[in-house]
């Protein structure tokens, strides 16, 4: 009796079979690869923030402190914070350039601020805030 799939529709050849093999191959380790380097790229940015905390100064100023680590000497980064109002609307917005460690930044609002957001950092290398 015969396999009838084979009788069917034939045997593919041995060279397809490892062709199709060392191609699928091939195709996972450049998936591993570009995985792998993007990881890495992505787990060492140039400059990171946290916002510490802030405080309310007046109707019109917030004063938020955030720490930024800067990687490397070269780099010059800016950082942004955004004050918020109690409806959820943004009142204030500083754009600051810090140095390595703790920094106050002052947040002029259009009326009185009930938070803070730290938006991030950025590089010229570094478009994504952090």
């Amino acid at each position: 009796m015969t396999d009838v799939p084979t009788a069917r529709y034939g045997r593919t050849s041995p060279w397809q079979r490892r062709t199709v093999v060392v191609a699928s191959g091939l195709v996972g380790v450049l998936a591993l690869t570009w995985l792998a380097w993007t990881t890495l790229f992505h787990a060492s940015p140039d400059v990171t923030s946290e916002l510490l905390g802030w405080e309310v100064v007046d109707d019109n100023t917030v004063t938020a402190r955030i720490d930024v680590a800067i990687r490397a000497d070269d780099v010059r980064p800016t950082c942004r914070v955004r004050a918020i109002a109690t409806d959820h609307v943004f009142v204030g917005e500083a754009t600051c350039v810090p140095r390595d460690g703790r920094n106050e930044v002052e947040v002029r609002t259009e009326r009185l601020a009930t938070s803070v957001e730290n938006v991030g950092c950025t590089t010229a290398d570094q478009p994504r805030p952090r």
